[in-house]
């Protein structure tokens, strides 16, 4: 869904901030009919743009189709330095400061292969990142999920709770 406009991004943006934004308020505050809002969202759903409810964005059908996994080793002093200024980088998803090989993880992701480079470099470049190490994700067999622990965990409490 490369035909994105303006609109279109605006309301991307305020779904992002307000996932529970109403459809009222997000045509208000965009200063946008309320059908258009509503006509926009439920396109942007029957794409498969948008996920769960209209909250969870398909980056790949905006363009970010490359996603890798960076494993930075970062002197120890400059790591809260280095957490600052990787959240200066827009391909930045995630930072998770990890045990075992490498003092830092994240998740990047990227137009191309080009664009990938230049967000590598960029974080390169951070005063106190010693080495990275990137590794290419081919394919999400699984994306990212919390529905089965919150099954199990409601199925578990509702055997554990006394009976009536």
């Amino acid at each position: 869904m490369n035909s994105l406009d303006n609109t279109d991004l605006r309301i991307l943006l305020e779904l992002i901030r307000d996932p529970r934004v109403q459809i009222g308020e997000l045509s208000e505050s965009l200063g946008i009919a309320r059908n258009t809002a509503q006509s926009r969202v439920r396109r942007m759903l029957r794409s498969g743009l948008l996920h769960d409810g209209g909250r969870e964005i398909d980056l790949e059908a905006v363009g970010y189709d490359v996603v890798a996994f960076v494993t930075i080793e970062v002197s120890h002093r400059e790591l809260d330095g280095v957490v600052g200024a990787l959240r200066l980088i827009p391909q930045v998803l995630e930072v998770h400061e990890i045990s075992g090989r490498g003092d830092v993880w994240c998740r990047v992701v990227a137009t191309d292969t080009h664009n990938l480079q230049t967000a590598l470099r960029s974080i390169l470049r951070i005063k106190g990142v010693i080495r990275t190490e990137t590794v290419l994700a081919l394919h999400t067999h699984i994306p990212y999920r919390t529905e089965p622990l919150i099954s199990r965990l409601a199925q578990s409490r509702a055997e554990a709770a006394p009976r009536k």
